[in-house]
């Protein structure tokens, strides 16, 4: 793909510099740029990367003609006009045009205007595909389903039974949506139960050898609720995103969950969240809108995360969080205090040495009494 220079500004709502005709063919790291690349000089510090004759990205207050630039973009947000750069040179899922030969679609299923299905494509009873939808090789989407028009489907997407997902979402590759939730209940109550209700203490009959020796013998709770997903979201790849049990899971439009998260069963994500890789949430949790949970993020079942939370990498998160906190660690203690704890941390070992120290003077001036 090429582009000029003053379409690429006019895409992005800002005036081009020097060779508004030069042909851009992709985007590049300064040091990297080719002669026809856009070289992403987004802050001042990589200005020394540029390359004299170069075509650049440039942030406010950087000079094109001190740089020996042949053309050039000033934009106002740099970080900003790389999503519309971006999309502007990513190219199209190579799925073609119409129904692959191979896909099997139930005569009951519905595929919208324009809609395009990959090879090897199941699609069961009952389902509907909204207009210029795309689906990826070998993915399954499950009888009664709903896809709104504009949504990407990946290769190898499992979608099941009983989901809605709005217009223009995209998931990406090998994730699963409305796979059965993790819930499973005893005949009688289980130590599981035993423990959530008294924090930790199990009754003398969990420890009899007959109880050791019959366990629990687990039963299915069936997950009937399916789930319900909105306009702009984005799943990322082997992310998973469980069937309610009753009422159906629900993510909120505009949220985006990045690669291998797992949303579990009855949980209501809200509107414009970001989940970041490997986060997991339990059961029945709401999530407020445009919260944010970091890589590895984990959150207890039951429990209510506010509005606009900021909770940093591998925090864990156990009780309710009120909205606007930012929070951050094991124990999911506001950021600061957190912070201070682990300087705190790092004092320790001074802190024995002067305890020692402090002891061994007590002890001499005990003895000299």
């Amino acid at each position: 793909m090429r582009l000029t220079i003053a379409e690429i500004a006019r895409a992005l709502g800002a005036e081009p510099w020097g060779d508004a005709g030069a042909e851009v063919t992709g985007a590049a790291e300064p040091g990297a740029a080719g002669p026809t690349e856009l070289a992403l000089a987004m802050a001042p510090k990589y200005a020394e990367n540029l390359r004299p004759g170069a075509l650049a990205l440039l942030a406010p207050g950087m000079d094109p003609a001190a740089h020996g630039l042949r053309a050039a973009i000033v934009v106002p947000r740099p970080r900003l006009a790389m999503a519309g750069l971006t999309r502007a040179f990513d190219p199209d899922p190579a799925i073609a045009p119409g129904i692959h030969p191979s896909a099997v679609i139930d005569p009951d299923a519905q595929i919208g205007e324009g809609a395009a299905i990959g090879p090897f494509v199941s699609i069961g009873a009952g389902v509907r595909i909204g207009p210029r939808a795309r689906i990826g090789a070998g993915a399954s989407i499950g009888h009664g389903t709903r896809i709104g028009a504009d949504v990407l489907i990946g290769p190898r997407v499992a979608i099941l039974h009983n989901v809605a997902i709005g217009e223009r979402a995209i998931l990406h590759a090998g994730s699963v949506i409305g796979a059965d939730g993790f819930s499973f209940v005893t005949e009688t109550t289980s130590g599981v139960e035993e423990i959530r209700e008294s924090l930790g203490q199990r009754g003398e009959a969990a420890a009899a050898p007959e109880a050791t020796e019959a366990g629990p013998h687990w039963h299915r709770i069936h997950s009937l609720g399916g789930v319900k997903i909105g306009d702009d979201v984005e799943i990322g790849a082997n992310a998973t995103v469980d069937a309610g049990t009753i009422r159906a899971t629900r993510v909120g439009s505009g949220t985006k969950i990045d690669n291998l998260v797992h949303v579990g069963h009855n949980v209501i994500v809200g509107r414009d969240c970001l989940l970041c890789g490997q986060a997991g949430i339990a059961g029945s949790t709401r999530i407020g809108d445009r919260v944010v949970l970091g890589g590895q993020c984990g959150v207890s079942d039951n429990i209510f995360v506010g509005d606009d939370v900021i909770a940093g990498g591998a925090t864990k998160i156990y009780s309710n969080v009120p909205a606007g906190r930012v929070i951050l660690g094991p124990a999911g203690l506001k950021m600061e205090t957190e912070l201070e704890a682990r300087r705190n941390i790092r004092r320790l070992p001074r802190m024995v040495a002067q305890l020692a120290e402090m002891r061994d003077t007590l002890a001499r001036l005990t003895r000299k009494d």
